[in-house]
C-alpha cells in the first residue's frame, strides 16, 4: 500500500494527470450554464466551481514556486467579473502549478497541511483535487467520461490516509471495536483495503477545542492483528466507483455493500463526518 510520491504506480508522472485532468474540468465547466448549480457542491454554481479550483491552483503554484515553509505572504487573485476572465485565471494557474510541480524534485520540502510536508504531496493531491473536480463539472454540464482506472485507485489509497484516516499530530486513536472492519475491492484492478473503524480525541493546540470520540478511518497495515480476523462488511466496484463514492459523487458503475448491517452504518457514519 506504499505509493511513489512521483506517480500512481503505473510509470506516468503526477504532473501529467494535474494536466489532463484539469483540461478535462475546463472542458466540462465551460460546457455548463455559468450559473448551473453543482450537484455535489450545491452552494456554488459553475463558475464558482472554476474559481474554485482556479484558486486552489493558483494557492499551490504560488506556494511550490517560493518553496514556501507556511501559507503567510499568499495573495489570492481577485475574482474576474465573468467567465473569460475566470478561464484566463485558471488557464494560468493551472499552466504555473504543472510548471513549478515539474521543475521540483518530490521530496522538496514545502509547507503543506498535512504530516508529509513534501512536494510529491502536493503533486498527489492536485492529481486527486482536479480529479474530483473534473467529476464535479461533468455532473453540472451533463456528461459523464471515463477516469483512469490506476489514478482512480491512488485515489482511494490517499482518500483512505490522508482525509479520512490522517489524524491530527496532537490526536490519539481512542477505540477500534473488534471486528469493526470493513473490505474495500477494486474489482478492475486488484487492490483491496482493510480499513477499521475508529474513534480519536485530542486537544487542538492552536484553539483549545477538545475532540472526543470523533470517527476516524484506520487503514490496517500487513501484520496487524485485525489483517488476520474477517471483514465486518465488504464493499466492492471499480477504482473509479469506489473513489467517486469515498468523495460522495455518484459513481458511473455499481457501488456494492455486503456483510454486517451495523458495520456498514458506522461506515457510512464515519464518511458522513469525515469529508465536509
Amino acid at each position: 500500500m506504499t505509493t511513489d510520491p512521483s506517480g500512481p504506480g503505473d510509470g506516468s508522472d503526477y504532473v501529467e494527470h494535474v494536466r489532463r485532468e484539469s483540461a478535462r474540468f475546463l472542458d466540462a465547466v465551460l460546457a455548463a450554464d455559468p450559473a448551473a448549480t453543482v450537484p455535489t457542491c450545491p452552494d456554488w454554481s459553475a463558475d464558482d466551481l472554476l474559481w474554485h479550483l482556479a484558486c486552489v491552483q493558483h494557492f499551490w503554484g504560488d506556494l511550490v514556486e517560493r518553496a514556501a515553509s507556511s501559507p503567510e505572504g499568499y495573495e489570492r487573485p481577485q475574482r474576474p467579473a465573468d467567465r473569460a476572465g475566470l478561464a484566463e485565471v485558471y488557464r494560468a494557474a493551472g499552466e504555473r502549478l504543472a510548471r513549478v510541480l515539474a521543475a521540483a524534485p518530490p521530496s522538496a520540502p514545502v509547507w503543506t497541511w498535512a504530516a508529509d510536508r513534501t512536494v510529491g504531496f502536493v503533486r498527489r493531491r492536485q492529481a486527486q483535487e482536479a480529479l474530483v473536480h473534473r467529476v464535479d463539472a461533468e455532473l453540472v454540464a451533463g456528461r459523464r467520461t471515463a477516469v483512469d482506472p490506476v489514478l482512480a485507485a491512488d485515489g482511494v489509497d490517499e482518500v483512505l490516509h490522508v482525509m479520512y484516516g490522517g489524524l491530527p499530530e496532537w490526536g490519539t486513536l481512542a477505540r477500534e471495536s473488534d471486528g469493526a472492519t470493513v473490505r474495500l475491492d477494486a474489482t478492475d484492478v486488484g487492490r483491496t483495503w482493510l480499513v477499521g473503524l475508529a474513534t480519536w480525541s485530542g486537544t487542538d493546540p492552536s484553539d483549545g477545542t477538545v475532540y472526543s470520540g470523533a470517527p476516524v478511518l484506520r487503514v490496517v497495515p500487513d501484520g496487524d492483528p485485525a489483517a488476520a480476523r474477517p471483514a465486518g462488511a465488504l464493499v466492492s466496484g471499480t477504482a473509479a466507483d469506489l473513489l467517486c463514492d469515498l468523495w460522495r459523487r455518484p459513481p458511473l458503475g455499481t457501488v456494492v455493500r455486503s456483510g454486517d448491517e451495523a458495520v456498514l452504518t458506522t461506515l457510512a457514519e464515519n464518511l458522513a463526518a469525515g469529508l465536509q
